[in-house]
């Protein structure tokens, strides 16, 4: 990995080997940790699945539809339910990016999950 993991990009990050229900496999996720957080090559991830429509009405499920910023080819989720701290070994490349609104819904979404 060349380039370094910056809040608001979408990457594709691997992310096995999990256990039970936790999000699996090499998907994209959106870096939701400040960049100016910690000298740990360890940035906090929000998943990002497919769309389905059992998501709908979820406060941690956050829709985003494909578009040339964000690169992704279906409308998708990001899960918010599934945040985590990743190392950046786990990034494989970069995407895309979010704008400043879907990264406003997803910090008032965490706010919402930890009854913040």
């Amino acid at each position: 990995m060349a380039a370094k993991p910056k809040r608001g990009e979408i990457w594709l990050v691997n992310l096995d080997p999990t256990i039970g229900a936790e999000i699996r496999k090499t998907r994209p996720a959106v870096i939701i940790s400040s960049d100016s957080v910690g000298i740990l090559p360890v940035r906090l991830i929000a998943p990002i699945t497919g769309w389905d429509d059992r998501y709908s009405g979820n406060i941690w499920h956050i829709l985003i539809n494909p578009d040339t910023t964000n690169n992704l080819s279906k409308p998708s989720v990001i899960d918010v339910l599934q945040v985590r701290g990743i190392d950046t070994a786990r990034f494989i490349h970069r995407i895309g990016k979010l704008g400043q609104r879907t990264m406003r819904d997803i910090t008032e979404a965490l706010a919402a999950v930890v009854e913040g």
